[in-house]
């Protein structure tokens, strides 16, 4: 069952300002604080993604994922072609290539 995020409009209780149930998909959206009938409404909050990318699957996918190696040194783990392994700091021409990766 998942669980929703709500947020007190006014002054929290003790569950406090923003907090969390679990609930059915299909239930609707409460008005009400459980604990305290003070008004609330539900919150978009982040979701958990429970399996962890390969960097060749985060590569396919379009991301670029850079490592920090050294002070001022990143390793781009996820290389396209001609693209440079290494990143360093002031130095233009070692930048990933990001018009490959971003589109409208």
């Amino acid at each position: 069952m998942p669980i929703y995020e709500y947020e007190h409009l006014n002054e929290p209780c003790s569950v406090g300002k923003i907090f969390e149930i679990k609930q059915s998909i299909k239930d609707e959206p409460l008005e009400q604080c459980p604990s305290c009938e003070g008004i609330v409404r539900k919150r978009i909050s982040r979701i958990a993604i429970a399996k962890s990318k390969s960097n060749a699957e985060l590569r396919d996918l379009g991301f670029t994922k850079l490592v920090k190696r050294d002070n001022g040194v990143y390793e781009n783990v996820t290389k396209r072609g001609s693209e440079s392994r290494y990143m360093e700091a002031g130095k233009s021409e070692t930048l990933p290539d990001f018009s490959k990766t971003i589109s409208d």
